[in-house]
């Protein structure tokens, strides 16, 4: 197999989640993704840094929007220096109702949003120790700053910058401007192919020069290992359910077949059952298609299945709606896949 084996580790405290990134670093994961919703992943990014030594180390995804593009330079180039160059920008979009009502933040039209953001921090990045002045302009997000050197050096000015993205136009850009793309939390193989990679392409042959191979395409799978298919299964629906409630994921749900199965779900998230409680409505049907379960053999033959198509895959334990030992047991389980995939148990 020759997807690259990378890993979003879940800890109850900072402390657990430490250890187990240390521990998929030491089972051969490449990358390890920390997310931002419950913790800053800017601040969770910094404890990883300092607790692991080989491994890289991304965000998956930042907000971009709740922070100025110069913010964002800024602590990249700090998380940059802290994991002596292992640092990922992934960044992403957010939904409107978050940035607007959570974080009083402008949303705006979001790809040409992201397109100046990203064009912002590179400038940034380049400009900063020179002293010169930058004036940029733009409908989301000018910048003009004077008078501006930072002292302290700089371990890279290229640091790769993902894109989130799910829609063809957010897609397109990822594959136009970005160094990565990076998944939905549910992404199948048919899906990616069929959906996903042909706007990717479009993308990257916008960009004079770009190739496929220079865009690293991660999907992201939510995984439960269990020799015991209904409780697999019951660990990951709440994630399931957590997305399905969304109608704005109604092409998404609709593309595998699970239009009427989605309805069931928002039906019930609009009858009073909470986002994070919705896995009494989720069928096996919606599980099955969009997540990694069952057996360690099992699951090992549906990541097979992303091989050639993805570059990376990006595994996490299920954590909606669970209590924290089914989320720690889940852990455990994924991270001994990853050490036999690696090769790390031998």
């Amino acid at each position: 197999m020759t997807l690259r084996i990378t890993y979003q580790p879940w800890g109850e405290t900072l402390a657990e989640l430490v250890d187990a990134g240390r521990r998929a670093e030491e089972a051969g994961a490449e990358t390890l993704w920390v997310s931002e919703l419950h913790r800053s992943a800017t601040g969770t990014a910094a404890a990883l840094a300092a607790g692991t030594e080989r491994a890289r180390v991304g965000t998956s995804i930042l907000l971009a929007f709740t922070r100025s593009p110069m913010v964002t330079a800024l602590e990249a180039l700090d998380l940059d220096e802290l994991s002596d160059g292992r640092f990922v920008l992934g960044l992403g979009s957010g939904v409107q109702r978050l940035n607007e009502d959570w974080h009083n933040a402008t949303f705006g039209k979001p790809v040409a949003h992201i397109r100046e953001t990203v064009r912002n921090i590179r400038l940034f990045w380049e400009s900063c120790r020179s002293g010169d002045p930058i004036a940029v302009e733009g409908d989301w997000e000018p910048m003009r700053i004077r008078g501006y050197e930072r002292p302290f050096p700089i371990v890279r000015t290229d640091i790769p910058v993902y894109l989130a993205a799910m829609g063809p136009l957010m897609t397109r850009l990822a594959g136009a401007v970005g160094d990565g793309w990076i998944s939905h939390e549910l992404c199948s193989p048919s899906y990616l192919a069929e959906r996903v990679l042909p706007d990717l392409e479009a993308g990257i042959g916008r960009t004079e020069g770009k190739q496929r191979a220079d865009l690293d395409v991660v999907v992201s799978a939510c995984c439960s290992i269990a020799d015991d298919l209904a409780v697999a299964r019951r660990r990951v629906a709440g994630l399931v359910g957590f997305y399905a409630s969304v109608r704005t994921y109604a092409d998404f749900f609709g593309f595998h077949g699970l239009a009427e199965d989605q309805q069931r779900v928002i039906d019930a998230f609009r009858g009073g059952a909470g986002a994070d409680y919705l896995a009494d409505t989720v069928s096996d049907a919606m599980v099955d298609a969009l997540t990694l379960v069952g057996s360690r053999d099992d699951v090992t033959a549906q990541l097979a299945a992303y091989d050639g198509i993805a570059d990376s895959v990006k595994l996490s334990p299920p954590t909606h709606g669970l209590p924290a030992e089914d989320t720690r047991a889940a852990q455990e389980e994924i991270l001994a896949m990853i050490a036999d995939l690696t090769g790390a148990t031998r």
